[in-house]
């Protein structure tokens, strides 16, 4: 018994030495990874025509018969036509704006501005100049005047841009006591339709 038991015993030994002596241990067989695809991510969409809806945060700064500058904050509304390379559109927008003048003496309460704008389209972003019909109105009262401006807005998907607009502002003889300039800064944000 003593036999077959270390027969056996030396059987499973040399049969598990096999892979050992037959040129040693295998090595075991992987696959080189790939790398998964690029996935393409779609450019927001170029054209920038139709309808948009929007809010601004600015700071204007007041300058001419009296002084002045704070901070402003408003509501955008548009239409714009893509001609190609070209875009043209009108817009409206109101600031309200709680700016002391001389000293304390008077308020700039609010802005309102019909504009036209034309802009060069470079795909997701839109470089465009304006001009515009503007009226203010301060605790002193209301009057006209206009302004010139750049701006850039840019597509963050098909129906919402972000931009910037810097805009200077004229008014000839504000309410018959001297000429009033207002140089506005805006960032805005719009929801395109």
């Amino acid at each position: 018994m003593k036999f077959i038991t270390g027969t056996a015993a030396l059987a499973a030994v040399a049969f598990a030495a096999m892979p050992a002596l037959a040129g040693g241990p295998t090595e075991v067989y992987t696959e080189p990874t790939v790398a998964p695809a690029p996935v393409a991510v779609a450019a927001p969409n170029a054209d920038w025509s139709g309808l948009y809806v929007g809010g601004q945060l600015g700071y204007g700064d007041v300058g001419g018969i009296v002084d002045g500058s704070g901070f402003t904050s408003g509501l955008i509304a548009g239409y714009r036509a893509d001609l190609g390379q070209f875009v043209v559109g009108v817009e409206g927008n109101y600031d309200w704006a709680d700016i002391d003048l001389a000293g304390g003496a008077a308020t700039l309460d609010n802005v309102a501005r019909l504009k036209l704008i034309g802009g060069y389209d470079m795909g997701p972003a839109l470089l465009y100049g304006t001009v515009a019909a503007v009226r203010g109105e301060s605790s002193l009262g209301s009057d006209n005047g206009y302004a010139l401006g750049v701006g850039m807005d840019y597509a963050l998907s098909d129906r919402m841009t972000l931009g910037a607009e810097l805009m200077e502002h004229k008014f000839d003889n504000y309410l018959g006591l001297g000429d009033l300039d207002a140089t506005t800064f805006n960032t805005r944000v719009g929801f395109r339709f």
